[in-house]
């Protein structure tokens, strides 16, 4: 009774899966730390510099809050339209960063403003935003923030007292306005009257803001007056995500494609390509010497031999089979007949040898050696069988 060989498996095995997967799991896992850590680092910063929203040292809820409970009404845009449909005769807007609006932005804020008499409060200003939201004002230099004592007759800036600011330094020759804490024969603080009632009033530094500050020297006070002295105050703040902006931009058609994608996606895709050449660097095959495996199973060279000839009949590659017979007999006729192994292949120097040593031969080397495919199976093995014969005369000539 002959029995059966045993079946070679070649499935992984647990550990070997495991070996396998347990950095992509460790990297996998490292992510998800890492992406949790950054959620609650963030989870308390969500807003950003002068947010009237914000509980952080360079928040502003501090200064929103000492305004409702005096009852003015506090309300936060993010976007010019919300600003504007908020803004009316008894209401003053404070633009956070003006110098984030666009021209076309500029040009309509101050002629709402001009057209309802509101007041327009502006934080460091420059002079982007000063030709057009604040007109006769020129913005000469920047200083320090420092305590600085009022030097006017805006009563504000009487009642505040010393306070702390500095930052964009402005004049002017307007007949009604004023100029406040000066620094460098510059104010920090300008204050211009509108024809149709309004003002606009200019602050070099939104640092007397901030909740880290507030308390301060006279800064509360100052502010206090500034922001509440009407019942309802809108907190704009502009960003680049205004869809006002982007309008602007795309109308001129002078944006290229990479300038219209955000930043954040551009940061993302670089991470992502930077991530993806480290994988492949972590997967990538190593050189070292070379390593011994056991085979699952030993085929012996007749057994391939056998099976290629079995594809080659399957698919009549007659062509393919008399190519290889010839080219491993040229290979194997070259130096017995004294021609390089570089130039077996070549018919002007093989045959002349062949030739030379078989010149009385009943073959015709050059029709075994270079001649056309066999036309079928009987003649592919009368081909075989004289290659086999030359090569014979050849070794006992």
């Amino acid at each position: 009774m002959t029995t059966a060989p045993a079946a070679t498996s070649t499935a992984r095995t647990a550990r070997q899966v495991w070996t396998r997967a347990r950095g992509i799991l460790l990297a996998a896992a490292l992510v998800l730390l890492a992406a949790a850590v950054m959620a609650l680092l963030r989870a308390d910063s969500q807003y950003g510099s002068l947010d009237p929203r914000s509980a952080d040292p360079d928040g502003s809820r501090a200064t929103a809050e000492l305004l409702k409970q005096r009852g003015v009404t506090v309300r936060v845009a993010t976007t010019l339209d919300q600003a504007l449909a908020d803004s009316g005769p008894g209401s003053s807007l404070l633009v956070t960063t003006p110098d984030l609006l666009t021209d076309r932005q500029q040009r309509r804020l101050r002629a709402e403003l001009d057209s309802t008499g509101g007041r327009l409060l502006l934080l460091s200003a420059g002079p982007s935003a000063t030709g057009t939201l604040a007109p006769g004002v020129r913005t000469d230099a920047t200083a320090p923030v420092t305590t600085l004592r009022p030097s006017c007759a805006l009563p504000a800036a009487k009642r505040a007292g010393a306070v702390d600011l500095g930052g964009r330094l402005y004049t002017t020759e307007a007949t009604d306005s004023h100029l406040c804490y000066p620094s460098d024969g510059s104010a920090s603080l300008a204050r211009v009257g509108s024809p149709a009632g309004g003002e606009t009033v200019l602050l070099g530094s939104g640092d007397l803001l901030r909740n880290e500050h507030l308390d301060e020297q006279g800064n509360a006070s100052l502010v206090l007056q500034l922001l509440g002295s009407r019942t309802h105050l809108t907190w704009y703040l502009p960003s680049l995500d205004d869809p006002t902006a982007v309008g602007e931009r795309a109308d001129d058609g002078s944006d290229s494609f990479l300038e219209l994608i955000p930043s954040g996606w551009l940061w993302g895709t670089l991470q992502l390509a930077l991530a993806g050449a480290l994988a492949a660097l972590w997967r990538a095959r190593r050189l070292g010497p070379l390593v011994t495996e056991r085979l699952p199973a030993v085929v012996h060279a007749s057994e391939t031999t056998e099976g290629l000839a079995r594809l080659y009949r399957k698919t009549d590659a007659r062509d393919r089979a008399a190519t290889v017979l010839r080219e491993a007999s040229r290979v194997r006729l070259a130096p017995l007949v004294g021609v390089a192994p570089r130039q077996a292949h070549d018919p002007g120097v093989l045959l002349p040898a062949v030739s030379e040593r078989l010149p009385s031969t009943r073959l015709e080397p050059a029709a075994l050696l270079f001649g056309p495919t066999p036309a079928d199976d009987t003649a592919l093995i009368l081909l075989a069988d004289q290659l086999d014969a030359l090569e014979r005369e050849v070794r006992t000539s």
